[in-house]
Parts: structure tokens; sequence; C-alpha cells
């Protein structure tokens, strides 16, 4: 079975996902990971701004903004 693999970005409000990389580096990827943003994590997109960006996230229990720019790092598997 081929994994659906895709940028956390393009996950739909309401829709879950599994984190399986990382492709920020230096301060960024530091910050990701200090958010709970490690493999195997469980991500929740849960609403976008009015504008559109950012998109809050469940991450952990924890309710975390995060703009395209940077969930675009994030490679996620639907689940």
């Amino acid at each position: 079975m081929k994994e659906n693999i895709v940028s956390l970005d393009m996950i739909p409000c309401g829709k879950r996902a599994k984190v399986k990389e990382l492709t920020s580096v230096g301060n960024l990827r530091r910050r990701m990971l200090d958010l709970g943003l490690i493999i195997g994590t469980i991500v929740e997109s849960l609403r976008k701004s009015p504008s559109g960006d950012p998109t809050a996230y469940e991450i952990r229990g924890a309710v975390i903004a995060l703009r395209s720019e940077e969930a675009s790092k994030i490679m996620v598997e639907l689940i």
C-alpha cells in the first residue's frame, strides 16, 4: 500500500495526519521539535484564520497556530 504523504499545510480542516518527516532546518526545526512535532506524532487540522493563514492544529493536546510557510516543511501521512 502506497503511503499518502503530503505537507501539513495541505491537510483539510477536521482531518488527522501522522508526522513522517521534518524538512525544516536551524531554528525553525528546533521550534517544531520543541512543539512536539516529532516523527509519529498525530496532528489534527482544526481551523484556518479568516485570511487563511495561519492554521490552528492540535498537537499532543495543545492547540498551536502555524503559518503555511512553516506547515509546508512538515511532511505527514493522512490517517
